[in-house]
This record gives structure tokens, C-alpha cells and sequence, in this order.
């Protein structure tokens, strides 16, 4: 029998690992995600895709999940199904199935120890970990956006396609890989240096997202997600909001700022990782050249997402972090084993002649491992040191929920409080009653109420109310006083700082409404979550 070799026992290592990290923790379910599960059930319930009954809005941006949410949900309990428990489950086979393509990639592309340790980086990442066990998309989105990467580096072209549109209707934001992935398609197939497109790689690619275009319009009136328009319209940012919070992923994509503190890691981050990301990604490329559109994955998403300042929520700064975690590591083992000016000597090269026939540079995509003990052992360190870096971010007892080891990113108080609030609303709701929130995942899944939500995500009827005056806001959000007191919900539950200056001093509120619970809790500088029902 064979023996196996050293990378193939690490990549098995690798993926045991990231199945324990996200399986340890149990699920520490994430508000949004409840909003899908709620799709999931209602589709399994004979509602159709559908948040209130009776009431086609597509609040979600993941489709492909909800439907994936409602077939596992049909398999273990219909409408009964434990959808916190399916979504760790499957989002935990989704990271380690991540970290297995990370390693063929490197390996692909001819950085194998990189490879191998941007999986295990992978493996215990918290914004890999966090989203894992909180429910949402966000695994199963990289790992598409990963296996279309490998194959288009090898030439599957029908499951490139599939990949491509299947990560599209997982989350629309794809199109930042797929469109440069087609546009270097077309110019190859124009060039005549691949084979010309296939009847099979179109349909892979067109019959998912034309269907669901076409499925999407007839439902809901639009293809775009109706949540898209909702938090363009309810949330009141600061200039550059957005491109200060990118700058500082960026600057610490292995939780440096645990070690150095925020100041001193996104300082010397915005200096070293531009320049090792760049180092390695041009490494990587002259080696497999189809990898191009991944590579520049993380600077598109960048651009993307900084311009137009939305709100960037946690999960928004996950899905570039494989791609730039390998060139990175691509670029630090470039520098130990002395590669350096042959990177150096390789853009110049570049320069001077950009025909892309030309012969690539040997001793630079064919690295080979430091000659002496002391640097292959520097080697070592560095390419573990990120994963180091990433569990200072875990704890053994966190603070609140499950008293299992988990990273401190997840955090899931506010969800905790909602919970309590739905125990409490639920046995006393009569049918038919509206429930209004402005977050209304965990209230949603477990009262079944019909929901009034006052961002907007699943009622189209909010948007008539927004932009809102920006005297009602103490943070990046207020609920609309008019919007209360035109739809006469009969519950709301909000926590207080959404309507300090607004909704609760309004009279005309306080005559319509009591207050019917308070829970003690002063997140986003809240003078607690407030349950109001109406006289």
C-alpha cells in the first residue's frame, strides 16, 4: 500500500479542521439569516418564495440558498426543520471543501506550501467561522466563487458556467468575478489561444440566471432584489463610511490588530500587504494565467463596494479574503526564498515587453524551497504565522450565548434579546396581528407573525418613508414616525435608540401605543429593547 505524502496528510488535517471549527461552536444563528430560513419554510409550507404570505417580495439576496435551505428542510422535518442546525451543518462542509480547492489552486499555480497555508488559514478564519455557524450564505458563496476559479484555470468550461451562475443567484455581487472571468473568456476565444465558446459552457451559464431572471421579474416585478433598493434608502452613512472600513480589512486580513492594536496593524497592514498581495498575486498569474480574474478579485471588490459607501455589514468583508490571504502568502514565500528580484527583473521584462506570448519567467514560477535549514524554517513560521494571528480572535467561554469555543467576532447578542422579545409577543398575539420591527429575522421565524419591516428588506410599503429627515437619527438608523402611525401595526419591537428622537417623543405615538415589555441591554448605546403594543 502506498504511503500517502506529506501535503496530501496536511490537506486532510486541513479539512478535519475546519469541520471541528465550525461544528465546536454550534450554531450562533445571525438575524439575517433568519429572514431566509423564513423564506425556506414558507416555500416548504406551500406559501411560495415568500416572507409574508400573500405578499411577493423578494427581501432576500440569496435565492439559491433559500432554495438549497427549503430541499434540506424537506429532508429533515419540513416545515419543522432545525434550519439554524442545516445551515452549520452545511455551511461547515461548504469552508472545508473551500480549504481543499485552496490547496489545489496553490498547487495549480505552483505555490503549494502557500496553498496549503491559506487553507489552514481558512480553516479557523473568524470571518469564515462566524458566518459559517451564523447561518448565512457566506460559505457557500466563497466556495463557488472558489471552484469557479479552479475550474476556469482548468478549462471546465460547462461547470464554469454553472459555477458562475450558481454564485450569481447566490449573491448578485458574483458578477465581480463572473464578468471579468467572461470578458477574459471572449478576448482568449477571439484570439483563437482557447477554443471557441461551447453550446453547453452558454446554457451551463444562461438557463439558471435567465430562468431566475425571467421567475424573479413575473414574481416580484424586477429581477434586482427588492432588499438591494431598501438599504440604499433607510440607512444614513458618513462620507467614505464604507472605504475607511475597507481600508482597514485590508490592513489586517489575519486579525493583526488582536497582537498590535488597531492604530499600529492597520498602519504597518496598509504598507506590507498591498505589496506582498501584489508580489505574490503576479507570481501566481505568470504561472496560470487563467487565474487573473481571481487574483484581481480582492482590489475589484475593493472598488466595488467603497465607491458607492453602503453600509458595509461583517459578513460584506469575507468573500475577497482566499484570494488575497494566498497572494499574500504567495508573496511572503517569494521573499524568504529569495525571489525577490527576480520578481523585480520580471516586471521590468513586463514593461518592456507586454506580448503575452512571451516565454515566462522559470525561476520565478517554478520557486523552489530556501537551500539553508534557517530560512526553510523562517518559511514555516510565516506561512503558520497568519493562522497564529487568527485564533487570538477565539475564546474558549464566550461571554454570552453557548458556552462552547468560538471566535469573538461571533456575536449574537442582539439576537439573544429579539428571542426574548418573541417569547414574549408570541403567546399573545391574536391572529392576524402585525408585528413591526427593524429587525425582523428572529421575530419573524419565531412568531410567524405577519411582519411590518420598517428598513424595508421584505415591505415594500417602507420606502415611501425613506430617506428620512436626519434629524430623527442617534446612529445609522431611525424608524420613520409616519410610517408607525400610517400602518397601525399592533406590536412593535425595536431597540430604543431607533426611535429616540423620532418615534417614541412623537404624542401622537405615546397616545396609540403602551409599553408592554422592557429587556435591559445598551447595545449601539440603546436604553433597551422596547416591546409596544397597541391600546
Amino acid at each position: 500500500m502506498r504511503k500517502p505524502s506529506l501535503p496530501a496528510v496536511l490537506t486532510a488535517l486541513i479539512v478535519l479542521i475546519a469541520l471541528a471549527a465550525r461544528l465546536v461552536p454550534g450554531p450562533r444563528t445571525i438575524d439575517d439569516a433568519y429572514i431566509t430560513f423564513r423564506y425556506a419554510r414558507n416555500l416548504l409550507a406551500g406559501e411560495g418564495f415568500v416572507y409574508n404570505p400573500g405578499q411577493p417580495v423578494q427581501g432576500t439576496t440569496t435565492p439559491l440558498y433559500t432554495f438549497v435551505m427549503a430541499g434540506i428542510g424537506l429532508l429533515t422535518g419540513g416545515t419543522q426543520a432545525n434550519f439554524p442546525l442545516n445551515a452549520l451543518v452545511l455551511n461547515a462542509l461548504a469552508d472545508a471543501a473551500t480549504c481543499y480547492l485552496l490547496v489545489r489552486l496553490g498547487k495549480r499555480a505552483g505555490a503549494p506550501w502557500p496553498g496549503l497555508a491559506a487553507a489552514l488559514a481558512w480553516a479557523v478564519a473568524p470571518f469564515s467561522v462566524t458566518f459559517a455557524v451564523g447561518g448565512l450564505e457566506t460559505s457557500v458563496y466563497v466556495l463557488l466563487l472558489t471552484g469557479l476559479a479552479l475550474a476556469y484555470a482548468e478549462q471546465r468550461r460547462a461547470l464554469t458556467g454553472l459555477l458562475g451562475a450558481l454564485a450569481i443567484l447566490t449573491r448578485p455581487d458574483a458578477l465581480i468575478l463572473v464578468g471579468p472571468l467572461i470578458l477574459d473568456r471572449l478576448v482568449r476565444a477571439v484570439r483563437r489561444t482557447d477554443e471557441a465558446l461551447t453550446a453547453r459552457e452558454l446554457l451551463a451559464f444562461l438557463v439558471p440566471t435567465l430562468g431566475w431572471a425571467a421567475f424573479a421579474t413575473l414574481t416580484f416585478g424586477s429581477p434586482i432584489p427588492h432588499s438591494v433598493q431598501a438599504k440604499t434608502g433607510a440607512y444614513l452613512l458618513p462620507a467614505n463610511d464604507a472605504l475607511i472600513r475597507l481600508i482597514q480589512h485590508y490592513a489586517t486580513p489575519f486579525m493583526e490588530q488582536n497582537l498590535l492594536g488597531s492604530t499600529l496593524a492597520v498602519g504597518l497592514g496598509l504598507v506590507l500587504y498591498p505589496f506582498l498581495y501584489i508580489l505574490g498575486a503576479r507570481r501566481l498569474y505568470r504561472r496560470e494565467p487563467r487565474l487573473l480574474g481571481w487574483l484581481l478579485y480582492p482590489a475589484l471588490y475593493f472598488l466595488t463596494f467603497a465607491l458607492p459607501n453602503p453600509l458595509i455589514f461583517r459578513w460584506y468583508l469575507t468573500p475577497p479574503l482566499p484570494a488575497y490571504s494566498l497572494a499574500i502568502l504567495a508573496g511572503v514565500e517569494m521573499l524568504v526564498a529569495g525571489k525577490t528580484r527576480y520578481a523585480v527583473s520580471g516586471m521590468r521584462d513586463s514593461a518592456a515587453s507586454p506580448d503575452p506570448a512571451a516565454k515566462p519567467n522559470t525561476e520565478l514560477t517554478k520557486p523552489r524551497l530556501p537551500k539553508s535549514r534557517l530560512r526553510f524554517a523562517l518559511l514555516g513560521i510565516l506561512l503558520i504565522l497568519p493562522t497564529l494571528l487568527l485564533l487570538t480572535e477565539w475564546r474558549v467561554h464566550p461571554d454570552h450565548g453557548l458556552d462552547r469555543p468560538a471566535p469573538e467576532m461571533a456575536w449574537y447578542k442582539l439576537e439573544l434579546l429579539y428571542r426574548q422579545a418573541a417569547d414574549f409577543v408570541a403567546p399573545r398575539m391574536a391572529p392576524g396581528d402585525i408585528l413591526a420591527a427593524g429587525d425582523v429575522g428572529v421575530l419573524g421565524y419565531y412568531t410567524s407573525a405577519r411582519i411590518l419591516d420598517t428598513v424595508g428588506l421584505n415591505s415594500p410599503e417602507t420606502l415611501a418613508y425613506y430617506p428620512l429627515d436626519p434629524k430623527y437619527y442617534v446612529i445609522n438608523y431611525a424608524v420613520a414616525p409616519e410610517l408607525i402611525l400610517d400602518r397601525q401595526p399592533d406590536w412593535i419591537v425595536i431597540l430604543e435608540v431607533y426611535g429616540r428622537l423620532g418615534l417614541l417623543p412623537d404624542p401622537r405615538f405615546q397616545a396609540q401605543y403602551e409599553l408592554a415589555m422592557k429587556i435591559p441591554t445598551d447595545i449601539y448605546g440603546s436604553d433597551g429593547m422596547l416591546v409596544f403594543r397597541k391600546k
